[in-house]
């Protein structure tokens, strides 16, 4: 996906010692077809969970209503996009010659490295669209890597109060054999009507629960997270409990990772370290053929927005 915003501008909600509260804010996406997403990261109080450094949640959208989406080709470095859908299909192409569905329930996550490109489009046969795209910054010594792309379908575990489909990681006893460039989790949780669900985690990863459906209550604690919220807590525990408040079941993602210590600087749809980046980023995009080519795909490309004023500055997780 493709986003031009330079310092998004949320508030956390009032927080327990333990959970903190990261409301959405809306976003068009997309250039001049846009649809509206729901971002919770980046946040003015907290940029990262682990290497997690971007979180959309859209839908359940009606796509005779709002179009669905139709992301034209557009550049990334630096990181790892995943697409994980709850219903709906999309078509994804790149210049990596990849040309791939996103369906329910199947992980599409595509490695950038030194640059990719790639365009979004929901296909004919979705009627309702509704899904997550999560960006994965690099680490410094592989943010040049080489573009790469996997698909993985998990099969659910069952939980005592639910069901889980570890995408990326380990938990519940199942490990995804899709490779990351630093210790990461992703999974995708449903809870039965007020099932409690406690999962062993990794004491040195920090968690961040994004609430699809439903309300839950985190770690045993008084705060209960509505939907499109996202729930942060710190490295420390090794079991996490989520109980699902009301009578109907619950979805969530869960994300994890150990603290991302590197400063970044991350505008449009790239990640550097340096405004050096960035603008040699963009200017590469606009005249070179560092990103190469999406075939397939009818329409233009995507044009890099300008770049601010103000110098970009490299920022870290929050402690």
């Amino acid at each position: 996906m493709s986003t031009a915003e330079t310092e998004p501008h949320l508030t956390a909600q009032p927080q327990d010692p333990y959970v903190e509260v990261l409301s959405a804010r809306d976003v068009p996406l997309g250039g001049p077809r846009a649809m509206t997403v729901r971002r919770t990261l980046p946040h003015r109080s907290r940029r990262l969970i682990g290497a997690w450094c971007f979180v959309d949640h859209y839908g359940p959208d009606d796509v005779a209503r709002t179009g669905g989406m139709d992301v034209a080709p557009h550049p990334h470095t630096g990181l790892q996009t995943v697409s994980w859908l709850f219903t709906g299909e999309i078509e994804h192409r790149d210049s990596l010659g990849v040309h791939a569905f996103v369906r329910p329930g199947e992980l599409n996550l595509m490695t950038s490295g030194h640059g990719i490109c790639h365009s979004e489009v929901s296909t004919p046969a979705t009627t309702v669209l509704h899904g997550v795209q999560l960006w994965v910054a690099l680490p410094d010594e592989h943010r040049d890597t080489a573009r790469d792309f996997h698909h993985h379908a998990p099969e659910p575990v069952a939980l005592d109060g639910g069901e889980a489909r570890v995408f990326l990681g380990t938990l519940a006893g199942r490990t995804s054999p899709v490779p990351t460039f630093t210790p990461l989790l992703g999974a995708e949780l449903t809870l039965h009507p007020h099932a409690t669900v406690i999962l062993t985690v990794d004491p040195a990863f920090e968690h961040g629960v994004l609430v699809d459906r439903g309300e839950v209550r985190l770690a045993d604690t008084a705060t209960v997270l509505h939907h499109g919220d996202l729930g942060y807590l710190s490295p420390g525990p090794s079991t996490l409990a989520v109980t699902n408040t009301t009578d109907a079941p619950a979805r969530l993602i869960l994300l994890g990772g150990t603290p991302f210590e590197e400063q970044i600087v991350m505008w449009w749809n790239f990640i550097g370290r340096s405004m050096d980046d960035i603008t040699r980023a963009r200017s590469d995009w606009m005249t070179g053929d560092r990103f190469g080519e999406v075939h397939g795909y009818h329409g233009d490309r995507l044009p890099a927005p300008e770049l601010p004023a103000t110098p970009l500055k490299p920022r870290g997780r929050v402690r």
